[in-house]
């Protein structure tokens, strides 16, 4: 007895805490299943609400930063399946479920929910083909996102390297199911993109229900899909599934192994492209080569090839007529040229004093200057008569005037 009195005494704050550090050391994240009640949404974005069964019940909190991101409209009598840790409210002693995601249970719920995103993103028209992204023919690249152990990355290597051993392939390893996996192929997605290493990207996993392949249903894995410039591929499932993946995909393979083939080309779809494509560029070469010869002949035979020697013809005809209009013009100068010497030539010629000597006349010289008048000389000056055949020497010795 003396024992329970000496042992220690806690406060009741001490004590709550001591409770809280138990109880949540002890429970991992963990996922519980049952129906809504007493949902109270708080203004301030919190959800509060109580999960109960048939003979149980716990009360739950989701905080706004994670509340926001739920993909369906919570109300009371739902079925739910909730992930989240035991937590101890110290103020009231109550335990309670601090919670980070929150999923419909059963395939009735995800097959709403599934619905309800696919008309959602369907009236964005993220499924539309003018969105859809050509994937190439030859890639030296390819990226692969999906399980590092699963069967499908086994079946997807093995199918590649043998139809198309030189293309590299690139591998990034994700969860493709539960807590986590949507972030995480979504994230790879965009890192992908981010390097742009890869001409074509392969996003996908193998079968199973729908539970296990609702990552690919997740909306942040959609417009991640539908965001990438690189074209991808969804390879979920076997044929029968679908996933919104599938629908926002450049190309959606009914299985991860189908989706090796419709990646790359085998040698002999190769070797056939390239004759193929030898044989059309031959026939294209030939057409242009043809098409040419038939734009030269028309050209040449056409009025503006021939035109520049009709120009010169023009011209040279131009020239002539300009030639023999400057010959005419300098012919008839000279002409006019010749009469005028003619007449400057007769009267030069009427005045020559040889002309005028040749009609009887003579000219008196004075001292070898030519007299005009009776004041230049005096009686018994000594002249000089010039006459048409000879000189005469005479003495002047008279000088009589002539009234004029």
């Amino acid at each position: 007895m003396n024992d329970y009195f000496n042992s220690k005494v806690y406060s009741v704050s001490a004590l709550n805490r001591h409770i809280k550090e138990i109880l949540e050391d002890s429970f991992p994240a963990l996922w519980v299943e049952g129906e809504i009640s007493n949902f109270r949404p708080h203004y301030s974005g919190h959800l509060y609400f109580t999960l109960k069964d048939t003979t149980a019940q716990i009360s739950c909190v989701m905080w706004k930063s994670r509340a926001t991101s739920i993909p369906l409209e919570l109300g009371d009598g739902m079925q739910v399946k909730v992930l989240g840790y035991v937590k101890v409210y110290e103020k009231s002693g109550r335990y309670q479920l601090d919670l980070l995601r929150i999923m419909p249970a059963g395939i009735g719920e995800l097959q709403i929910l599934f619905e309800k995103l696919k008309q959602k993103l369907l009236a964005e028209g993220l499924f539309e083909n003018e969105h859809k992204k050509e994937i190439p023919k030859f890639p030296e690249r390819i990226g692969i996102i999906t399980s590092p152990t699963g069967a499908a990355i086994t079946d997807l290597i093995s199918i590649l390297k043998k139809r198309s051993p030189s293309t590299e392939i690139i591998v990034r390893g994700v969860k493709v199911q539960g807590e986590g996996a949507s972030d995480e192929i979504a994230a790879s997605i965009e890192l992908f993109n981010e390097l742009n290493l890869v001409d074509v990207l392969i996003v996908g996993r193998g079968g199973g229900s729908l539970e296990d392949l609702w990552a690919f249903n997740e909306e942040k894995v959609a417009r991640a899909i539908f965001q990438s410039k690189i074209p991808v591929i969804s390879a979920v499932g076997h044929e029968i599934d679908f996933t919104i993946s599938d629908f926002v995909a450049d190309l959606r393979a009914p299985t991860p192994s189908a989706a090796a083939e419709m990646a790359v080309q085998n040698d002999e779809e190769i070797r056939k492209f390239v004759i193929d494509l030898r044989k059309r560029a031959l026939v294209s070469i030939k057409n242009i080569i043809k098409n040419y010869l038939h734009q030269i002949k028309s050209i040449l035979q056409s009025y503006a090839f021939n035109r520049p020697e009709d120009i010169v013809r023009q011209f040279s005809q131009r020239v002539d007529e300009l030639t023999q209009r400057m010959t005419n013009s300098v012919l008839k100068n000279l002409k006019n040229m010749g009469e005028q010497l003619f007449a400057v030539e007769k009267h030069l010629s009427s005045l020559n004093p040889g002309n005028v000597l040749k009609r009887g006349y003579s000219m008196i010289l004075l001292k070898g200057s030519l007299v005009s008048s009776v004041n230049q000389v005096e009686v018994k000056d000594e002249v000089e008569m010039k006459l048409k055949d000879g000189k005469l020497k005479s003495l002047i010795s008279e000088k009589n005037y002539e009234q004029t």
